[in-house]
């Protein structure tokens, strides 16, 4: 039978991968500069990643979450340290999408309230109240249209004191660092008021870092750049280099009661060992550190071209602002320089997501591509 057709494909066929590159059926090596959406996060068949699924799914890689699991708990305490978030609970499920569905369920049963206040240009799943927070029409059916939502401009902080102290909002949802929308972020005088705002007015203050987080910013979570606290964060693209998992961490003021939140696949043996994976390599290559390193490399090579605009975001989650749409520069990377690179729903704007084990001759790699790349488009006008 035919595939559902909802994915505009490119013609490559990729078959094999190796840190920061993949191969296709033809054998051409492509480098990544994506990340399939920002989760390779420690690179394409990484040996420990490699390692950890191999003997995990050689001796369990399934059981509900009905019986004891230690790898939930391993995954937990390691991420407690690495993250530095003390004294959150880890709930786990298998996407973006999930985890953020979770998250506004759990700010509704705390706050008593169904109200979400979202922002424009933010992005936070396809699923029911996730894909209703989400700033676009094409995507929400009237089953999803049917949920509460208010969408604000981003730094509108009156607008949010408004909304809140109509006194029916149960969560704020934000990312610290959009993705789809094109990498727009909001100011610290406006993250660290609606935290206040939200602790005021009974409303739980969640940060989705689900493309944003995992160090993908410079810090392991991008809402630790500002002074705010936020009661739920959202993780999953970045959390299994691959594997499907997601997850929330919860604050200690919400108190968990059994049959709340629940899935079967979620947080299973295989994940955790994926999960834990990450974690571990992302300590043992100090990975968060290369991340600042190469970004500081990276922008400052940006700022030497011309025909880049602007340049957006943090850490590895970056994009480069032309004054023309650049559809047709990410087909020529991919066919004729074998990059791939991301686009966002701000059609000037290319988005560069790449593994987090990136090294300064794939920076170079790539800039030497889009210069000349630059260039022939310009000519062709």
């Amino acid at each position: 039978m035919p595939l559902f057709d909802v994915y505009p494909l490119y013609d490559v066929t990729p078959v094999s991968g190796k840190d920061m590159f993949v191969y296709d059926n033809e054998g051409i090596e492509y480098l990544d500069l994506y990340g399939g959406h920002a989760v390779i996060s420690i690179g394409h068949a990484h040996p420990n990643y490699v390692k950890a699924i191999t003997h995990q799914v050689t001796t369990l890689g399934f059981y509900s979450n009905a019986i004891q699991n230690p790898l939930q708990k391993q995954l937990a305490d390691k991420l407690e340290v690495l993250s530095g978030c003390k004294d959150y609970e880890l709930f786990l499920c298998n996407s973006g999408a999930e985890a953020n569905e979770n998250a506004l369920k759990l700010a509704s049963f705390k706050t008593g309230k169904k109200r979400i206040v979202a922002f424009s240009n933010g992005f936070h799943g396809r699923t029911s109240a996730a894909v209703a927070a989400t700033d676009n029409q094409k995507i929400i059916a009237p089953i999803n249209a049917q949920q509460a939502v208010t969408i604000l401009p981003l730094n509108d902080i009156e607008g949010v004191k408004i909304e809140l102290e109509k006194g029916d909002v149960c969560a704020v949802i934000v990312e610290f660092i959009q993705g789809v929308g094109g990498l727009d972020q909001g100011t610290a005088d406006f993250f660290e008021q609606v935290d206040v705002l939200c602790k005021t007015n009974n409303t739980m203050f969640i940060a989705d870092e689900i493309q944003c987080g995992y160090g993908r910013s410079g810090k392991f979570f991008a809402f630790q750049y500002y002074n705010v606290t936020p009661d739920i964060v959202s993780m999953a693209k970045g959390m299994g280099n691959g594997f499907p998992i997601g997850g929330i961490l919860i604050h200690p003021d919400i108190e968990a009661q059994y049959g709340m939140l629940g899935t079967t696949f979620g947080g299973n043996h295989l994940a955790c060992a994926a999960g834990l994976a990450v974690l571990n390599t992302m300590e043992t290559e100090n990975l968060i550190e290369n991340t600042n390193n190469i970004s500081e490399y990276f922008i400052e090579k940006a700022k030497a071209i011309p025909q880049i605009k602007n340049i957006k975001g943090r850490g590895l989650m970056i994009g480069l602002e032309f004054d023309f749409e650049v559809g047709d520069l990410r087909k020529k990377l991919i066919y004729d320089e074998h990059i791939f690179t991301g686009g966002a729903s701000n059609k000037k704007l290319l988005r560069i997501l790449p593994p987090l084990t990136i090294k300064k001759e794939h920076v170079d790699q790539f800039f030497k591509a889009l210069i000349k790349t630059v260039v022939e488009i310009e000519a062709s006008v």
